[in-house]
């Protein structure tokens, strides 16, 4: 929601450095998150993962009506709630839903080649090929615009974003889920070993925002970016029970540098090559696929992980039921002795279920690095034309944003 009021408000020369701090306050969170989420597992309940979120949502919620007052055509709620594409919605989110079910149970609840693995899969993809089909035929106004794909630069930033949500979630959830299976730490250790992935995003991020607004070009630091983060993610790959302090950090260093580059550029290169009038529903694209990448990647994450952990304990004679319950055997795995051959033979095998996802990760930040090569150079130089205008102002060119619905945006 920030980044669609910075689109309609803010000129795209501009829009980096604004772009920055918000992502900045996404970064503090990741930053804070994991180590937060670690101190209420081990002090109080994991409940409060949940409550902590109250008092944030109840500041936007008193800030954004105050200081956000954009000037629009008056339309009344009914009018705006016709809109609203229920169809394409509901064949999106059920479709998706059931591909991913299908691929979360794929090779750990039910064979690959089983009815129920097969049959939400299928179920799945139809479903969001209708939805395709009706947003390009039959939605008056459909939330996947096919118009913001009119080019293959606008393929492969849509495409960039959907691989960096992808990517940072399984960084995120199996970094952590490394420290505390293979390498017996808490799990607040285990978030202030994530800092340096976490802490590194944001200076990539700024230093990346304030280059783009300076020089009007974005790709340079989406290719610089999607490099850095194909080797970061190559690097993972090398992690096990008995790697250093130092070379972790510097993978993570790698990682998190290469990402945060990344999160900045292709959100840039959205607006960038995005025509002038779909700038606002660019922005919500863009997140739109970062999310869709989130899910897609925590699902495939998890089937790759219990997938590889499975023929691992198979080829070592060991029960098959600890890849299904990994979460709560690392507690387990900790508590047996060094020398025993199940702590072993499981230690093995958690890290080559580590290694498995890291290569899904390094195959799709190649695949990012590979697609953006086809993007082509456009202007940054763009004057700001939308149907939202702060209340007050009168020189679009020079609109900026006041000081309240900045931090409104910031907060949100």
């Amino acid at each position: 929601m920030g980044q669609m009021i910075f689109a309609d408000i803010v000129p795209l020369r501009l829009r980096p450095k604004y772009f920055s701090f918000v992502l900045g306050a996404w970064a503090l969170g990741s930053v804070l998150g994991p180590l937060v989420g670690g101190l209420f597992v081990q002090k109080a309940t994991w409940k409060w993962c949940f409550y902590i979120n109250l008092p944030f949502c109840a500041l936007g919620f008193i800030m954004v009506p105050l200081f956000v007052r954009l000037s629009t055509d008056k339309a009344s709620f009914a009018s705006k709630l016709l809109r609203v594409d229920g169809i394409g919605g509901l064949l999106f989110i059920g479709g998706m839903t059931s591909f991913l079910i299908g691929i979360s149970w794929a090779g750990v609840q039910f064979p690959w080649s089983s009815a129920a693995t097969i049959a939400p899969i299928i179920v799945g993809a139809v479903a969001v090929s209708a939805c395709l089909f009706w947003e390009k035929y039959g939605a008056t106004e459909p939330f996947f615009r096919p118009s913001l794909f009119y080019s293959w630069s606008a393929v492969a930033v849509y495409f960039g974003a959907f691989c960096q949500g992808f990517l940072l979630f399984c960084g995120l959830y199996y970094i952590p889920f490394y420290f505390i299976s293979v390498r017996f730490v808490t799990p607040t250790q285990s978030g202030l070993n994530l800092f340096p992935v976490t802490c590194l995003l944001l200076p990539g991020s700024i230093v990346v925002s304030v280059l783009t607004s300076r020089l009007g070009r974005f790709r340079w630091a989406i290719w610089s970016g999607w490099a850095l983060a194909t080797v970061g993610c190559g690097l993972l790959v090398l992690l096990d029970e008995n790697t250093t302090t130092a070379l972790w950090a510097i993978y993570f260093a790698s990682f998190g540098i290469g990402n945060g580059m990344v999160l900045t550029s292709v959100n840039v290169g959205t607006q960038a090559i995005s025509r002038i009038e779909d700038c606002g529903r660019a922005a919500c694209m863009y997140a739109f696929m970062r999310t869709l990448g989130m899910s897609v990647g925590v699902a495939v994450g998890g089937t790759t992980f219990q997938n590889v952990m499975v023929n691992r304990l198979r080829d070592l004679g060991l029960p098959e039921t600890i890849a299904q319950n990994a979460e709560a055997f690392a507690t387990e795995l900790a508590g047996m002795a060094p020398w025993d051959p199940v702590r072993l033979g499981a230690l093995s095998a958690y890290v080559k279920g580590f290694q498995g996802v890291f290569w899904v990760m390094t195959a799709t930040a190649a695949s990012g690095f590979i697609t953006s090569l086809v993007i082509r150079k456009h202007s940054m130089d763009k004057t700001l034309e939308s149907r939202f205008t702060l209340e007050g102002t009168r020189n679009r060119k020079s609109e900026v944003p006041s000081v309240g619905s900045y931090y409104a945006s910031y907060v949100l």
